[in-house]
């Protein structure tokens, strides 16, 4: 597969000011060296608590946000330090789906207005076609032509979420950060618009950074799954890989709260104790180890564990790394 969009030890950290003069005395590291690569046609799942960066790194790798540091590169090509005329014309290509249909759609403008803004915006196409290919964009959606002069309170959650995927489609994107794209939607909805982003996916050849929560539909759409905890990604690997085989103790975690359908499976819940550290002040060593089960004194708490590469599953566990046998010369 060709390399679409690789994201090298990417941080974003937000300042804390206070007093009089407003002065920085801490910040708020949201994301904090995360690096990843995501191919064309790839759907990317991003998983977490709630607070662990998992929109901030959406946003940040489409430069809605300034990185603090790290390399963002779109087709090998670095786009860390381009500012936000130099991205317009890229902006085609990298969209975003937002995870509040109500409030990402502009209460004054019609649903035709709101789709065509991106035509008009990098004028594609002829003036007098513009319309035919907002209307031809609802189809793919499951929207009717008719509803072009209808205003954004007039629709279901679902329908307007569709409209918010026909906003970003119009534009022919190579990538679309999906950032809690469903959350919002009742469970009968939700499954319309994965199943609508899979065929989307198939027939128009898009890659997907799926930001979630639930882990079912996660397993469900993505093709691999990175699991962030505190800024950091702990574990990556493809879907099935994951799902059957976790290897970082906060992986096996989040997969252990999630319902088994059949009662007759016995399924044990790992309970973490405490709480998510801050972000401003993240523990010394692995950020995980003041929760973890697993956590051995003088090491997890004092060295940061490293990014292990075992045949293409990745983790950052030093309990783990034992357990496997895997020296420093055994992985990148």
């Amino acid at each position: 597969m060709t390399e679409l969009i690789r994201i090298e030890n990417l941080k974003k950290y937000f300042p804390v000011r206070k007093g009089l003069l407003r002065r920085v005395t801490a910040h708020v590291k949201a994301v904090d060296g995360v690096s990843f690569s995501i191919d064309e046609k790839e759907t990317i799942g991003l998983v977490g608590e709630s607070g662990c960066g998992k929109t901030t790194a959406g946003r940040t790798i489409l430069k809605l946000l300034d990185p603090t540091g790290g390399r963002i590169v779109y087709r090998e090509n670095d786009i860390t330090p381009l500012n936000s005329d130099q991205m317009r014309p890229l902006r085609k290509k990298l969209q975003i789906i937002f995870q509040d249909p109500y409030a990402s759609l502009n209460p004054r403008m019609t649903v035709g207005k709101i789709i065509r803004e991106g035509l008009d915006i990098h004028n594609i196409g002829e003036k007098k076609k513009r319309d035919g290919i907002v209307a031809e964009v609802l189809e793919k959606v499951g929207l009717p032509r008719n509803i072009l002069d209808r205003y954004p309170h007039e629709f279901s959650g679902g329908q307007r979420q569709r409209v918010g995927i026909a906003r970003a489609l119009v534009l022919n994107p190579e990538f679309i950060v999906c950032d809690e794209a469903i959350s919002a939607l009742d469970v009968s909805i939700q499954a319309q618009i994965i199943n609508l982003l899979a065929d989307l996916k198939e027939e128009f050849g898009i890659a997907y950074l799926f930001i979630a929560h639930d882990l079912s539909v996660v397993e469900h759409i993505s093709d691999r799954v990175a699991v962030m905890y505190l800024g950091k990604i702990v574990e990556l690997a493809k879907t099935s890989e994951l799902f059957s085989n976790p290897l970082h103790p906060y992986t096996r975690a989040l997969l252990s709260s999630v319902p088994k359908p059949d009662p007759t499976i016995e399924h044990e819940r790992i309970v973490l104790q405490g709480d998510v550290p801050s972000p401003i002040a993240p523990p010394e060593g692995c950020s995980f180890h003041p929760r973890c089960p697993l956590a051995v004194g003088g090491l997890c708490d004092t060295v940061e564990p490293r990014t292990v590469d075992s045949d293409g599953h990745q983790f950052a566990c030093h309990v783990v790394e034992e357990e496997l046998g895997i020296g420093r010369e055994d992985s990148a």
